[in-house]
């Protein structure tokens, strides 16, 4: 039975997710590499200039940064083909992945929150949550063109890194097959790095979440601990947090299923806009229904993503230079809500 079960967790849920984030790293990095062979990307980073510019990256990272607003999957896998290929150092990458922010939040506008979240909200709570999620996105963006500026200032990049292989013999023109064969032969090499350790992590992760309850049993004596503390219910401390926002004790039960689903989260909080909970109180509490759902989201979908584009070393870098931005500044979002 435990064979089974571990064999349906990993084939109707960590086998998809696999094979839908690799089509989209393929995409990503082929479009990185068909880019370069065909000179796209010159073209690309002229627009995207005005970002590398002053964050004193290549102009190469404009492609990858513009890239973000239609598929954040393919976006992150231009840069770790740049940053293989040697044009980026992990200092630069990290900049550039926090700059990619607010571009990827543009795709989730047009898939996620216009379509979904602002009917269940209704237009004004809608507007108010998104604009709020677009002003955590774009100071996200804008600490990345910061800390380019000051970190990156003087950074010599290497402008051959990325540059097509041209035969010697070759009078530098390459036939449209010659072009596409090593554009996907460059892909195959970065997908055949990537993709053993998607495969691996989300396995980890989809059988750990899958035999949560057997792993808490393991830890009952621990468990046992915080329980004599009080700390065992998590919603004791969602009421210390909703009491100290001001917010009612309605707020608790929609912050509690935003942990598990922030979707589930506005559909439970949707009824009680304008009787028991004011617009700006229904913002605030999704944005702190977010804020405590950072770490499952990190387990869930960070980890796994991260770890398997970059690897365990840097990926942890992304991931807790993501986090600490995303929650800085929900909680700056939430005091400005509560101020105003």
């Amino acid at each position: 039975m435990i064979v089974q079960s571990l064999l349906t967790v990993l084939l109707e849920e960590a086998l998809p997710r696999v094979v839908t984030i690799t089509l989209l790293i393929g995409v990503g990095v082929g479009l990185a590499n068909l880019a370069v062979e065909y000179g796209l990307v010159e073209l690309v980073a002229r627009v995207g200039r005005y970002l590398t510019e002053p964050a004193n990256l290549p102009p190469e990272v404009g492609t990858a940064v513009l890239t973000n607003a239609v598929s954040v999957t393919a976006g992150y896998g231009m840069l770790a083909e740049f940053r293989e290929e040697g044009l980026l150092d992990d200092r630069a990458t990290l900049i550039a992945v926090v700059i990619n922010t607010f571009f990827g939040f543009i795709q989730h506008i047009f898939t996620y929150y216009g379509p979904v979240l602002v009917p269940i909200l209704g237009l004004q709570v809608g507007l108010m949550y998104v604009g709020a999620r677009a002003g955590i996105s774009l100071a996200i963006t804008l600490v990345g063109l910061l800390a380019g500026a000051v970190l990156l200032r003087g950074t010599d990049y290497d402008g051959n890194a990325i540059e097509p292989d041209i035969p010697d013999e070759d009078d530098g023109s390459q036939t449209t097959r010659e072009k596409l064969s090593a554009a996907g032969q460059s892909t195959y090499e970065r997908l055949r790095s990537i993709v053993p350790r998607l495969a691996i992590v989300y396995s980890l992760v989809f059988v750990a979440l899958e035999y949560s309850d057997q792993i808490l049993e393991s830890v009952d004596p621990v468990l046992a601990v915080f329980a004599s503390v009080g700390l065992d219910d998590p919603g004791v401390v969602l009421e210390s947090v909703a009491g100290l926002l001001g917010l009612p004790g309605a707020a608790v039960p929609v912050i509690l299923v935003s942990l598990v689903d922030p979707t589930t989260g506005a559909i439970t909080v949707a009824p009680m806009i304008g009787d028991v909970l004011t617009p700006p109180e229904a913002v605030i509490t999704l944005l702190v229904g977010s804020l405590v759902s950072l770490t499952i989201g990190t387990v869930k979908r960070s980890i796994p993503f991260q770890f398997g584009i970059w690897g365990a070393s840097f990926g942890t870098k992304v991931i807790v230079v993501n986090v600490c931005l995303k929650a800085v500044f929900i909680l700056v979002a939430i005091g400005v809500f509560f101020v105003a």
